[in-house]
């Protein structure tokens, strides 16, 4: 029992650590031509026609990397919901990239109710495929890059984000610098 309860202290202590060690100072990344999105026919798009990056130039986008079975993922929609209210007078664009970690997360009308459901009203790619997910290297649900008007991806941040926390106010504090380059 004593061993037991040790190593959740270690184990609780070594993610804790982790999570710390990505952090928004280290979210910045060597500055890269965000990728064209995959998907260009209509069915692959939600609240939005199919998009380009050329749709995103002169915006400051903030891509958020999702599926609809992580709970990670639904407990950022309301801080995402508040920051794309918060600049949606400023040149911002928020897009989605709803990509499935199981199988019965492919079906569109189940990826739509769950847009409705969190009244996610941005651009949502579906990418079955994980097509995107790769020319983006990614790894982790949820997970979030931030693109300058000029269409590079200049900060990737990793995981669950609410707000009012040191690191919500990080990504928000990169968003305005970018905004006022």
């Amino acid at each position: 029992m004593r061993s037991t309860f040790i190593f959740l202290c270690f184990l609780t202590a070594t993610i804790g650590i982790f999570y710390n060690s990505i952090s928004p100072a280290n979210a910045k990344v060597k500055a890269y031509s965000l990728p064209e999105f995959t998907q260009t026919s209509a069915d692959a798009w939600i609240n939005s026609p199919p998009l380009s990056k050329s749709d995103l130039k002169g915006k400051v986008t903030f891509i958020d990397i999702w599926t609809f079975a992580c709970w990670n993922c639904y407990r950022s929609f309301p801080w995402l919901n508040s920051l794309e209210n918060k600049y949606k007078s400023k040149n911002f664009q928020l897009v989605g990239i709803h990509t499935p970690e199981f199988d019965h997360e492919k079906n569109r009308s189940a990826v739509e109710a769950k847009v409705k459901e969190f009244k996610l009203h941005h651009p949502v790619m579906m990418d079955n495929d994980f097509a995107y997910w790769q020319k983006l290297n990614n790894q982790y649900w949820p997970t979030f890059y931030l693109i300058d008007k000029q269409g590079q991806v200049r900060y990737r941040f990793i995981g669950e984000t609410h707000g009012n926390t040191r690191k919500s106010n990080a990504i928000e504090s990169a968003i305005e610098l970018l905004l006022n380059e």
